[in-house]
């Protein structure tokens, strides 16, 4: 299985970007799809979840600016980031959980299985 993220870049404060996470090897038409950041010198941090049927929910800071979304005939999952701000600089992952986590669950980076490489986010103020 290999996840790829990509659609970072650099942006001003108040923008927006959509990140894409394409999986290879599996289907996201089950299991669990979140995707996390980390930005320098913090630890990792849940961003959103989704997983068959429902969106898990969000991280307390982006709740109200980010959305995930899948299309499963792409196999693609999105986060549509808007009215970006400069703590929302990290480089951002998505991951996979091949079953369906429970809310409770969606925080814990353990319960994910695999992981695709970073892409990059900075917002400028």
């Amino acid at each position: 299985v290999q996840l790829q993220a990509f659609g970072g870049g650099l942006v001003q404060t108040g923008g927006f970007l959509r990140l894409s996470c394409v999986a290879s090897g599996r289907t996201f038409s089950t299991g669990t799809i979140g995707w996390f950041r980390r930005a320098p010198g913090k630890e990792r941090e849940f961003v959103a979840g989704i997983r068959s049927g429902y969106v898990l929910g969000y991280g307390e800071s982006v709740r109200g600016r980010f959305t995930i979304s899948r299309d499963v005939a792409k196999n693609t999952v999105y986060l549509q980031m808007n009215s970006l701000k400069p703590e929302d600089t990290a480089d951002y992952y998505c991951a996979s959980a091949t079953s369906n986590l429970i809310s409770s669950e969606r925080w814990n980076p353990n319960n994910y299985d695999y992981w695709g490489q970073g892409t990059q986010v900075t917002v400028s103020s």
